[in-house]
């Protein structure tokens, strides 16, 4: 933790306020082109992990490179924010859940979840650490009416590493939460990363890494 970084569950809303976050889900393998890049099979339903909410860094203006791990990567992903609750929720009714948006990098200890594949391990630890998840402040959905289309790109040092759609997600935005809804309750202030296109690469200290996503605030970091 760096004194620059800022720790919160309040993350920010744009148009005012803050939403208290609580729990923080992501989904594996929610892209094709992903899943191939890591050697995986697409899976049927895609699944899901969790990171504690002790994992959000909001805004941070630097990220620290974690302790044991030479393989830091990241993974730009569309965050999907919960502001109704609710258990099994019907998809054509899923998006009448969900509050708003934001942009979210996935960081990942790739050496050590690598290892823990190879061992049948749990991979916990290679996804839940300290500023594992940073992410923006919140759009509100009204005002991304077409997040569905929007563009993702993740740069590094100014040359890009990732690029897509959220249209490229095999399942999309309401899939997600109608399937999640079915292992448990969904709660306000839930968030949810949906997985991330291919790309992933590593990162080092000093590298300036730039997070955007198509109507919604961009992430900008150095590695410290």
């Amino acid at each position: 933790m760096t004194e620059a970084s800022v720790f919160s569950p309040d993350i920010p809303v744009l148009g005012g306020g803050d939403l208290a976050a609580g729990r923080v889900f992501c989904v594996g393998r929610n892209y094709a082109d992903h899943a191939a890049e890591m050697g995986d099979a697409v899976p049927e339903p895609p699944f899901f992990f969790i990171k504690p909410a002790t994992c959000l860094v909001v805004r941070p203006a630097t990220l620290s490179y974690p302790p044991r791990t030479a393989d830091l990567q990241h993974e730009i992903e569309l965050v999907v924010v919960i502001g109704k609750g609710g258990r099994d929720i019907a998809r054509d009714r899923a998006l009448e859940h969900v509050a708003g948006y934001a942009t979210g990098v996935d960081m990942t200890r790739r050496d050590m979840q690598a290892e823990a594949k190879a061992k049948r391990r749990p991979w916990d630890m290679s996804k839940s650490f300290d500023e594992a998840a940073p992410i923006s402040a919140i759009t509100p959905a009204v005002a991304v009416p077409g997040i569905e289309q929007a563009a993702l790109r993740l740069t590094v040092n100014g040359d890009v590493r990732q690029q897509g759609h959220v249209a490229d997600m095999i399942w999309p935005v309401a899939d997600i939460v109608a399937e999640l809804s079915t292992y448990m309750a969904l709660l306000p202030g839930d968030l949810i990363y949906t997985g991330t296109p291919a790309g992933v690469g590593p990162v080092a200290r000093g590298d300036r890494v730039r997070a955007e996503i198509e109507g919604l605030e961009p992430l900008d970091f150095t590695i410290a």
